[in-house]
């Protein structure tokens, strides 16, 4: 673990609050891990804590303007962004939360962030009630949607005087995070995990106008696909029909039909694992007319489309070390789920219920429950970013041993 953090590239943002000070204790347990630390100090950050004291540890020039005119034709936030490994910005307060949010760039700290694809790790801030406000809550849910990360806030007395959740994790807590956030990476990047992951739709046609699909937007499996990417698992994402922007670092494959999505499926294995949150329409017509259908009346005969969880689970010659396939039900949602884990034959099979309003299809928010062994694990309505972190981080720690 020692190793673990050497010639790791952080970027630490301090923001304003008497928080403050705890950056200098994480600062100190940085280095001893032979961590590169560069700190951008806020304005209001500067209120808290020294420019001297931070550079005095940090071993680096304390950075607090978007131009320096010491650099001349090299813009800050610009390098800064593509030289890290990580951003933390700790602490955040309430007003840096918004602004992120927001979109705004009026500041090194904001501009770096807005111009950097690498993970962006929050340290939130402030009193009780400013966390629990609904603009707060709803600006920091955003940025997880975002793809950010969060730390704490803990709960405890404040330097207000007051009791609640909203204080700042301590330097120990935020150490230990980083250390678990690159070692569970690394361990996926030492192992070569591969993972293919079905999501989205399937589209069957009865003729070239019509076709007949189901109502799945695709999103929580392309969360899914990015968490295990971040956690460093070689990643194929196979998707139906969706609106869905591309997810980064993951090798992706659009498909339309269950039969191109079997394909695909199967040209993709070997895999270490396999997360079928697809949503495949079971059946599709007997026969596809070439023309546009253009009787008063139709009667259509279907048949079974091919079950790719089933075939994954079954497939003794490939079959992925951890088969995950998931159950979206509208009733008796544990009692049908275990039961399709039974007949599928997959090793862990996930559940939500999408009667439920504001989850489960179209919604970016769900709640699931992960059925394992005799084990079941309940996370209750979150964004399905967080969902897929948690799914995936659980995946990567099955791997571990």
């Amino acid at each position: 673990m020692s190793n673990l953090l050497k010639n790791k590239k952080i970027i630490l943002i301090i923001g304003g609050g008497i928080a403050a000070y705890k950056s200098l204790d994480l600062i100190r347990l940085l280095k001893k891990q032979e961590c590169e630390i560069k700190v951008v100090l806020t304005k209001s950050g500067e209120k808290f804590v020294t420019p001297l004291s931070i550079s005095s540890l940090s071993q680096n020039k304390v950075l607090q303007d978007i131009f320096d005119s010491e650099k001349e034709g090299e813009m800050d936030h610009i390098s800064l962004s593509r030289w890290c490994d990580i951003i933390l910005f700790a602490p955040i307060t309430a007003n840096s939360i918004a602004k992120l949010a927001s979109g705004r760039a009026d500041d090194l700290a904001s501009t770096l962030i807005l111009a950097s694809s690498k993970q962006v790790i929050l340290v939130p801030s402030m009193n009780v009630r400013m966390w629990m406000h609904k603009a707060t809550q709803n600006n920091i849910n955003k940025l997880l949607d975002f793809g950010y990360l969060s730390i704490g806030p803990s709960t405890g007395e404040m330097a207000c005087g007051e009791y609640g959740e909203g204080k700042m994790s301590s330097a120990e807590e935020i150490y230990k995070y980083i250390v678990n956030y690159f070692s569970d990476r690394n361990i996926a990047k030492n192992k070569k995990l591969k993972a293919i992951v079905t999501a989205g739709p399937t589209k069957e046609y009865i003729d070239p106008v019509r076709f007949i699909t189901n109502n799945s937007s695709g999103k929580q499996g392309y969360e899914i696909a990015k968490s295990l990417a971040k956690f460093g698992v070689n990643t194929t994402l196979i998707s139906g029909p969706t609106i869905l922007k591309k997810p980064e670092n993951v090798h992706f494959i659009q498909v339309e039909s269950a039969d191109e999505m079997y394909k695909e499926t199967k040209k993709a294995l070997p895999a270490d694992i396999a997360v079928c949150t697809a949503a495949i329409t079971d059946f599709k017509p007997q026969k596809y007319e070439n023309n546009k259908i253009k009787d008063d009346s139709l009667t259509l005969t279907f048949k079974r489309n091919v079950d790719i969880l089933e075939f994954l689970s079954k497939n003794n010659f490939q079959r992925p070390k951890l088969v995950v396939g998931f159950a979206a039900e509208t009733q008796d949602i544990l009692k049908l789920a275990k039961e399709k884990k039974n007949k599928k034959y997959c090793d862990w099979i996930i559940a939500n219920d999408v009667s439920r309003p504001g989850i489960g299809f179209n919604s970016d928010y769900n709640a699931v429950s992960i059925i394992y062994g005799n084990k079941i694990e309940k996370i209750e309505k979150n964004l399905k970013s967080y969902i897929a972190e948690r799914i995936a981080k659980k995946i990567v720690n099955n791997f571990i041993q």
